[in-house]
């Protein structure tokens, strides 16, 4: 198939199509008349690349998937590269719900010493939340 049924058919861009070729993940065979030709297998790829961006993969994150299916694996996530990869993504998703759930709780607290404040009949509002990149100042 030509470039822009592939495009059609993975819902894509010809123009990201190319991208993804200047990058290495998907490989651009020529016709004779000069015309990029792709297959099925070039389909698939390009749905795993695209999965994998759905998750909020980098581009360069989805090579190791697409270098297992191009190894004649059933599966792009069965090959040791592509496991360590979730990993990977695994811990830097925990470390985020963790700096989020640090967040959460600081605002939480700042919440309720407002809503305490209100209540006391405070005349005057005041923001005493303090992030740790303003070293401990008030606001």
């Amino acid at each position: 198939m030509r470039i822009g049924e592939l495009a059609e058919r993975a819902g894509t861009t010809t123009r990201a199509l190319r991208h993804y070729e200047a990058l290495g993940l998907l490989r651009a065979r020529r016709a004779g008349n000069g015309y990029r030709a792709y297959d099925e297998r070039d389909l698939r790829m390009l749905r795993q690349i695209q999965a994998l961006r759905a998750f909020g993969f980098e581009l360069e994150d989805t090579r190791p998937f697409v270098d297992c299916l191009r190894a004649g694996h059933p599966e792009g996530d069965s090959c040791d590269a592509s496991i360590e990869v979730y990993r990977r993504k695994l811990a830097e998703l925990d470390e985020c719900i963790a700096r989020l759930t640090e967040v959460r709780e600081r605002l939480g607290s700042q919440l309720a010493h407002a809503e305490l404040t209100f209540a006391e009949g405070a005349s005057e509002p005041r923001c005493e939340f303090s992030c740790e990149a303003d070293e401990g100042s008030t606001r």
